[in-house]
Order: C-alpha cells, then structure tokens, then sequence
C-alpha cells in the first residue's frame, strides 16, 4: 500500500502510478476539490463518470461543519460523501492563515474564529492530524504555516521552520494514531478506535515543503523534511499564492533535479496552463477550485483557451462547447443553450460547465500522460500552447 511507481519519463515529466488503500491513481493527475465534502454542483457519480480518481476535502470545513463526529459516526469520509475511491484531506493551514484578523498564531497552533457560528476554534498539529485521521481519507496532509507569495526572507523563514517544527509533531502524532499506542487526543479528548471494531484505517502522512519564493530556504527545506522521513509523498506548498506565475514555474524548474523519486504534490494549482508547466518541470498531482469556480461563474476551458459563455456571440450558436470533448454539457448541449441557461439563472448552467471543466482538467491529464509515454512531452506542449494561449476564444 502507498507505493508509487515511474512507468514513463520524458525530461522530467513522468507518468507514474500511485497505489492508495481506495484504489489505484495514475499520475499526472488533477484533484477536484470537494473543500466540505462535496465538490460544488456535482454528484460523485458525476465526478466518476469525468473520470476523477482522487478527490480533495478541506479538514478545516469539516472541522467546523459539520464536525469531525458527525461525520465518524455516519461512516468516515468515504461513505458520508458516497465516494468509493481514494481521498487526500487539506491540513486546513492554508484555510486557517487565510482568515487574518481573526486568528492568533502561537507554537502551539492557531486558534481562529469559526465563520460558520463565530466559536474560538484551536487547530494545533496534533489536533489537524488526529481530524484527519477521524476523517479517515486515504492521504492526511501535514499541519503547515502558509504566507504571501511576496513574503520577504525572514518570514519565509520563520514559516518555514515552524513548518518543520509542526511536521515532527504530525509524523509523532500519526504513527501514534496509525500503531494504537494511544487512542488519547491532545486536548485530552478521546479519539475513537475503529479498529476495534473493523479493519485499520490506513492512512499515510505527506509533509509540505515551505519556504515561499527564496530557493535557498526551499532547498533547505526539502533537505530536512527528507530527514526525518521516510515518505511516501511530498507536497510543495506555498506557491500560487500571489507570487507572478514566472516565479512559480522558476521555482519549480529549480527545485525539480532536487526532488526525490516520490509523487510531487504541487497545491491549489488548477488553470490548464500551470498543469502543463508543472508537468513539464516534475510535478505529478493537483488541486484547485478553479474548474467549478470558474463554470459557475460561465468561464469554459476548451482546447482554443477560456469561453466566456454569456457572451452574445453565443446567442444562437449550435456547437457544442467543445467539439473534442464527451462529456455531457459537450454531447447534448449547444452553446447557445448553454448561455441561455446563465442569462436565466438556471442552476442547471452551474452543473454543466463545472462538470466539463473538470472533464477537461482530467482529459488534459490523460494527454499529457499519453504524450509522456511518447517520450514526446516537448512536441506536445509546444503545440498545446500553440492552439491554447494564442487562439483569441471569447
């Protein structure tokens, strides 16, 4: 369980396959987010037939609504969202430090305030992992400190050695949790021990690198967390957060010679574009909300760049969204239909392109992972780009 496996490489590109206890993820590979246990607008059938093999929950949401409890007792995360396959949990760090002015920030973790009901909530690393392991997904992402893509040095820094910190306290806590040498909780709280009454849950820890855009304190970072491994995945956390995408894509180029053989993790990074770049320099999972934020918001991804379907140019237009793409917005609707549906304020026009836009995130997986086997990524994305950044779509 938890292995991963390179199948095919071109440059740094690869194409791997990552065993989970929920199933098999091949990789590059693209994470709908379902921040509270669903992904907005869609069925997990819906994700099933787009072909989503990995989805991604927000423990911050869950902790706060509708608690970690609720949903133990309604069959742990898998069964209460109807998913069957595997599932990565957010350590909700990002979530928390977002929330500024409403949050204090000690060594001992971050107490914020809900913004579901006002409540003073404490988030530490023991208690992000022990919500994790409740949750029971088949990833748990360590408890991080998240600043500015603009940070300067010395805050980078200390985020990141309190990162490292955190990291200890996670690790410690999860085999803690993982070999039932103690089902007691942090606060003094208990955590229940499923597996007196069903099989272990099985779950494996993955560390996030921190650093902002400083290279040096990336790559010393990256040192240490190796350290005090072993792991079975590793996340690069921290980019996309403000910083000029030429910055990211630098980082990532720099970093990837460095990286060690494990699946590469690169969070909240979702544009079609980014996906290329990061496939290109290393980079083997995603997420983002963009796909369904952006379909509800009337913005398509297609292979000629973004639609905006409330244009008027699409009023009486009969093609489909996108000719190339078998989804079911593409295989039954017209655009013209489609903007009709976004003029009127139907629900349905919300459905239908998150569900396409997130068919096209994981279409554009599977080529790119066909294009790698090719040995012939290079060729691919020079024309992908092409056709993508220079078509002039609407």
């Amino acid at each position: 369980m938890f292995e991963f496996t390179i199948d095919a490489t071109s440059g740094p590109a690869r194409v791997g396959t990552l065993i989970l206890p929920h199933g098999a993820v091949e990789t590059p590979v693209f994470m709908p987010v379902g921040t509270q246990g669903t992904v907005r607008a869609l069925s997990p059938n819906d994700l099933r037939t787009a072909g989503a093999t990995l989805v991604l929950a927000n423990t911050y949401h869950l902790h706060v609504r509708p608690g970690e409890q609720v949903v133990e007792k309604l069959g742990a995360l898998h069964r209460f969202m109807g998913w069957d396959r595997p599932l990565l949990t957010d350590s909700g760090g990002f979530q928390v430090f977002s929330l500024e002015g409403s949050r204090r920030l000690d060594e001992d973790g971050v107490e914020f305030q809900s913004h579901v009901d006002g409540s003073r909530r404490t988030l530490s690393p023991e208690r992000a992992t022990e919500i994790q392991w409740v949750l029971g997904a088949d990833i748990a992402m360590a408890f991080d400190h998240v600043v500015p893509g603009g940070a300067d040095e010395a805050t980078a820094r200390d985020a990141m050695e309190r990162t490292l910190r955190w990291l200890e306290r996670c690790r410690k806590r999860h085999a803690e949790l993982t070999d039932g040498r103690t089902d007691g909780r942090a606060d003094g709280a208990a955590v229940s021990d499923r597996r007196s009454a069903s099989p272990p849950v099985r779950q494996t820890l993955w560390p996030i690198l921190q650093g902002g855009t400083h290279l040096e304190l990336r790559i010393e970072g990256l040192r240490r967390i190796l350290d005090l491994g072993p792991w079975t995945g590793l996340a690069i956390g921290g980019l996309s957060v403000g910083e000029p995408k030429p910055v990211m894509y630098a980082m990532l180029e720099h970093l990837e010679p460095k990286l060690p053989a494990l699946p590469r993790y690169l969070m909240g990074v979702g544009f079609p574009e980014d996906l290329v770049a990061a496939v290109e320099r290393g980079v083997d999972l995603f997420d983002c909300v963009a796909p369904t934020r952006n379909g509800r918001n009337g913005s398509a991804f297609t292979p000629d760049g973004p639609v905006n379907i409330r244009n008027a140019e699409h009023r009486d237009d009969v093609r489909p969204l996108d000719a190339s793409c078998d989804c079911e917005t593409c295989t039954t609707f017209s655009r013209g239909y489609l903007r009709h549906l976004f003029m009127a304020e139907e629900l349905l026009g919300l459905r239908l392109l998150s569900l396409h836009n997130v068919r096209y995130l994981i279409r554009l997986a599977g080529e790119m992972r066909d294009a790698i086997r090719r040995n012939a990524f290079g060729p691919w994305a020079l024309e992908w780009r092409r056709r993508y950044l220079h078509s002039g779509s609407a």
